[in-house]
Order: structure tokens, then sequence, then C-alpha cells
């Protein structure tokens, strides 16, 4: 099953995002097509599609895209075990953006936590990346 938001990401190498989504961060491919420089990518119920910028593909561009890619927007995705991927982030070198934290947001009534931290990718697309803490009455 689809997810029903599925972020498209243009991306300057492939590869290299694949190196960094795959081996760093642990998604899996769920299928690619290698004649259109894409490749679409899962993590628990996380799920993205990744497409070279310069491939043959098709584009849905209304700009120039300029690095960083994704300005304004940065990406939620929900994992088992932040601190452990916080770890291999660091240890691959990749560009830790915000540190590893404990945030609490209200949502009405009640604040909902984040063990979390933010990571950019190679082309500069932000990922906050988090473990769901619960809920707490608001302090």
């Amino acid at each position: 099953m689809t997810a029903a938001v599925v972020p498209e990401l243009d991306v300057s190498d492939l590869a290299d995002s694949l190196r960094f989504y795959v081996g760093t961060l642990g998604f899996a491919v769920r299928y690619e097509r290698p004649e259109e420089r894409f490749a679409y990518l899962e993590r628990g119920q996380a799920e993205l599609m990744l497409e070279e910028a310069d491939g043959p593909g098709r584009r849905f561009r209304t700009a120039p895209l300029e690095r960083p890619f994704g300005r304004g927007v940065n990406l939620q995705i929900a994992c088992a075990d932040v601190e452990a991927l916080h770890g291999r982030a660091v240890i691959a070198g990749a560009e830790v953006i915000v540190g590893l934290e404990t945030r609490w947001y209200r949502a009405g009534s009640v604040e909902k936590g984040n063990r979390q931290f933010v990571v950019a990718d190679p082309d500069g697309y932000l990922l906050r990346l988090f473990q769901d803490l619960g809920e707490r009455p608001p302090t």
C-alpha cells in the first residue's frame, strides 16, 4: 500500500543519494527505474521518491532548481531508535543541522514528545528523524 503523501525529491546524483538514504538512514529500495534515474524508497511507514534532476524522467518544476534543494521544507520521519540512527549519521559524516534533542510540542490540551535530530541529505533537503515519546499534560 502506498502512503497518502509521498514526496518526490529531485536529486543531483541518484547514486550518492541512495548511499545516504539506504546506507546511512536505513531506507530500502522498493523499486527502481534505472532508465529514468528514479528510485522509490521506504523505511517503516515513510516513503520517498528520488529522481535525478538532470535525468530523462518526467519533471514537475515551477522554478529553477538551486542548492540547497527543498528550502523551507523539512520532512519529519518516524523511526524506532533515533539515537542509533543519529549515531549512524554522525559516523557517516552527514551534515547534522540540529543535534539529538528531546522536544515537547503543544497539541491542543496535551504536549507530544519527540526525541529527534535534523540532518541534511546530500542536496540539502532537511530530514527531521524522530522517535515518539508519547503525550503529557502541558507544563
